[in-house]
């Protein structure tokens, strides 16, 4: 008699990902991933999710939804993923010791730790930035870079990965994090499926800087540049040649320069592309064409506009408009939809 031995396929663990949570989590932060990672598990994935805080203690979000935990945190059961989602408060307060501990003790041991949004002042707070390059919400990244001197803050970034510590920009930038460690996880096909699920981008193009408020600089100290500022302000179309500038002071193009470099840290050509960049952006939001908001801006052509976006957004003037113009769809006319 033959026997024949079937040697069972290995079933591989469920990857558990360890939630931090606290009181004023933002809701978002939390649910965004939990999501992302929830669609992975339909699609074939084994992601096993448990909500920890502090102390065991069930935890009130931003918008006052009671979260249930599972129970404190603990060194005895290490986490594949170690994630810990933002809050509004500790960008403006210091992050209390408690929960810096509490993320440093399931962090120790786990196989790579996450934040999202400014969960990344909870990591820093708790020494897991030292040395790292890292991103928070465009709005606190010189505050996180001035908490963590010794990190390489990127303010443009929507998620940086440094070794096995992955950081994200603000909010809904949580979920791009977590197709980025469902992609690791399993593969570009399965987080393809998730994104396609969730309705999301693979890949945002562009940083998070195309998010970001217009410039606001602080006006001038001195009288002489505050009069160069608010010419270029009030008519950002005009002939702002270095020369031009100086001229209107009556002083040496070396002395403008200096004296936009000590008060602006710029140069006077950058502040003014600045300013019209700015506008152009404004004039975009409220529906004028590429073309048109680039002439009112005092661009002297689309094609430098596009350049301009190009650099400090990583798009387009046309993509940028497509993607911020308007969050209403106008329903298609009877016959099919307009043509593009």
């Amino acid at each position: 008699m033959c026997y024949q031995w079937t040697v069972p396929t290995p079933v591989a663990p469920p990857h558990h990902v360890a939630i931090l949570v606290y009181d004023g989590v933002t809701l978002l932060d939390l649910a965004g991933p939990a999501q992302a990672f929830a669609e992975a598990n339909r699609l074939g994935a084994d992601y096993r999710l448990t909500l920890v805080s502090p102390d065991g203690a069930d935890v009130t979000s931003n918008i006052g939804v009671r979260i249930p935990v599972d129970g404190p945190v603990s060194a005895d059961e290490a986490a594949d993923t170690f994630l810990v989602p933002g809050a509004d408060i500790y960008p403006r307060a210091r992050v209390p010791r408690d929960l810096a501990d509490a993320a440093r003790v399931p962090a120790a041991t786990a196989g790579r730790v996450a934040s999202v949004c400014t969960g990344a002042f909870v990591l820093a707070a708790a020494g897991l930035l030292d040395g790292k390059r890292a991103t928070t919400h465009w709005k606190v990244t010189h505050e996180l870079a001035a908490r963590c001197p010794t990190c390489r803050v990127d303010p443009d970034a929507i998620y940086v990965r440094d070794g096995t510590t992955w950081t994200s920009a603000g909010v809904t930038a949580g979920i791009d994090l977590a197709l980025a460690l469902v992609e690791e996880d399993h593969g570009a096909d399965v987080a393809r499926d998730v994104a396609r699920s969730l309705v999301v981008y693979m890949q945002r193009a562009g940083g998070q800087s195309q998010f970001s408020a217009p410039l606001r600089a602080q006006p001038p100290r001195s009288p002489a540049l505050r009069t160069i500022t608010d010419l270029v302000v009030a008519n950002p179309g005009g002939r702002y040649s270095l020369a031009d500038l100086a001229g209107h002071l009556s002083v040496s193009t070396r002395h403008l320069s200096r004296l936009f470099h000590d008060e602006l840290s710029t140069t006077p050509a950058r502040y003014v592309e600045d300013i019209r960049f700015d506008l152009a952006r404004a004039l975009l939001d409220q529906g004028h064409t590429a073309t048109r908001a680039a002439a009112l801006a005092g661009f002297p052509s689309y094609e430098s506009l596009r350049r301009v976006f190009a650099r400090k957004l990583s798009t387009s003037p046309a993509a940028y408009q497509r993607r911020f113009s308007t969050a209403l769809r106008s329903p298609a006319p009877p016959g099919g939809p307009e043509p593009a």
